[in-house]
Order: C-alpha cells, then sequence, then structure tokens
C-alpha cells in the first residue's frame, strides 16, 4: 500500500523541508498561528514562486489554519474575527495551491447549547467563498468542544450538509486527537466515514497521554501510548495522505515515515 507521507514543517521553505525528509506533501502555516494579523507567505519570490516550485518538485501543499479561528463560538469578538481570518486563509492557501486548508473544529461556551456552535459552522460555510477544500480537524480537548466527541461531528456535518459548499468541507483525522478524545481507534475510521463520508487527511500523531485525558501532546510514533499496531491500522483503514506533526525535525519526521511505512505496509 503507498501511502503519502509528509509532515508539519516551517513555512519559510516547505519545498526544502519536504526534500530534506523526501516527502510527497508537506503542511505549514501561513503566518502567526496564534495571532489574527492574517497570512503571510514567507517564501522567496511570494505565492506564485511557491506554487510553482512545489509543481515542479511534486510537493502537495497544505496549509493550517491559525490554531485561534474558532466559527463556532457565540462570542462576536472571537467569531467575526475568525470568519475573516478564515477567508483570508482560504485566499492565501488557494493562491499557492494548496491541496486543503485544515482548521479546528472550536467549540462554544460551557454554558451554551451545543446546537448553536452547529449553526454557527453552518454559518461561516454559507459565508465563506471556498475555492479549495476546507478539512475541519477533530481535537483532543474541551467539553465543548464541537469536534472532540463523534455526536458533535455529527452535529456540525448535519448543519452544513444542506449548504451550497457542502462538498468542499471535508475531514482531517488526528490520532493523537482522537485518543485523547476518548474516541477508540479500533473503531474511530468507521465511525467517522459513516458520519462525514470521507476522511481527506490524517494527522499521524502518537499520544503523551492516556486515552480520554483530553491533552493535545503529540509524541513520536511508537513512543506514546497509542498501540503500535492500532495506529497503523487506523492509517491502513482510512487510506487517505498522511501528515506527521510529530515531535523534531527532518530526521524524527524521516524515521517515523519509516517506523510508519514498515507497518503499514
Amino acid at each position: 500500500m503507498s501511502i503519502p507521507i509528509g509532515a508539519h514543517v516551517d513555512q519559510t521553505d516547505p519545498i526544502a523541508e519536504a526534500q530534506a525528509r523526501q516527502a510527497p506533501l508537506v503542511q505549514f502555516f501561513l503566518g502567526d498561528p496564534q495571532g489574527y494579523k492574517g497570512p503571510e507567505v514567507q517564501y522567496a519570490g511570494g505565492a506564485q514562486a511557491l506554487r510553482e516550485a512545489a509543481g515542479e518538485a511534486g510537493v502537495d501543499l497544505y496549509v493550517h489554519a491559525p490554531y485561534i479561528v474558532n466559527v463556532a463560538t457565540t462570542n462576536n469578538r472571537i467569531r467575526i474575527p475568525s470568519r475573516k481570518l478564515l477567508q483570508q486563509h482560504v485566499d492565501a492557501a488557494a493562491e499557492i495551491g494548496a491541496k486543503g486548508l485544515i482548521v479546528h473544529g472550536g467549540h462554544v461556551n460551557k454554558s451554551d447549547d451545543p446546537s448553536i456552535g452547529f449553526d454557527n459552522w453552518r454559518k461561516a460555510v454559507e459565508a465563506t467563498d471556498l475555492k479549495l477544500p476546507l478539512l475541519i480537524e477533530n481535537t483532543a480537548g474541551g467539553d465543548n468542544a464541537m469536534t472532540r466527541y463523534l455526536d458533535r461531528i455529527a452535529g456540525v456535518w448535519d448543519a452544513i450538509s444542506g449548504t451550497e459548499q457542502a462538498d468542499m468541507v471535508g475531514f482531517c483525522l488526528d490520532t493523537c486527537h482522537a485518543h485523547a478524545g476518548g474516541n477508540p481507534l479500533e473503531t474511530v475510521v468507521a465511525d467517522v466515514l459513516a458520519i462525514t463520508g470521507r476522511i481527506d487527511l490524517v494527522h499521524c500523531n502518537d499520544s503523551r497521554d492516556a486515552f480520554d485525558s483530553g491533552a493535545d501532546r503529540h509524541a513520536n510514533l511508537g513512543a506514546g501510548h497509542i498501540d503500535a499496531d492500532l495506529l497503523a491500522a487506523v492509517i491502513r483503514d482510512a487510506g487517505a495522505p498522511v501528515c506527521l506533526e510529530t515531535p523534531g525535525g527532518a530526521a524524527e519526521h524521516t524515521a517515523d515515515a519509516a517506523w510508519l511505512r514498515e507497518r503499514v505496509a
């Protein structure tokens, strides 16, 4: 089985980072992952040069939206800037020819009805000009998170399924987040596919913490709490491109990729 495996890398020169890992894909931020300033292409020559370089090198690009994006919240001071930031990153990611923009599911406040968050997701999808696939990622923690638990993921998907751009919304499955979020990896692929009908990308990460801990702390493959065979089975069953978000640089990611290929093959 030939599943493409890449990694999350520094945004300055994603092509060089991909080549250092002999990876067919890379993921990176465009700008500050914790700020509202907006996307910034740091690659020398700008967006068009990066798009052309990626094409010439045969490297697929994925962009991760800033962590602070939360389009589900009832807090207008967060939701409105989040929508603006989401559109800016959709535009910037499309300009560099990215295959998808990954965004966390967000959350509502502790006292809020989760259905409000589902509807806010619907409104966000309707308000955003999706020029490339928007890949919603499951998250590890938070009782009022939109995508920690399967029933919440189903709520988001039900809400956006009637929108005109529903086919442009995909799913990014994070193995550490699923494990830490309390979703059994034995069934998570089938469970997610039953809800969304698709898994477009897998973030393959081991977990430094125990099952259902709610802690988003990644570990290198084989060095955490996730059973090795189970982790490999998730990758095999999902059949989607893989992005490592494990600690370290090119050497560690290359080792993690080799670890995974040995078990998935």
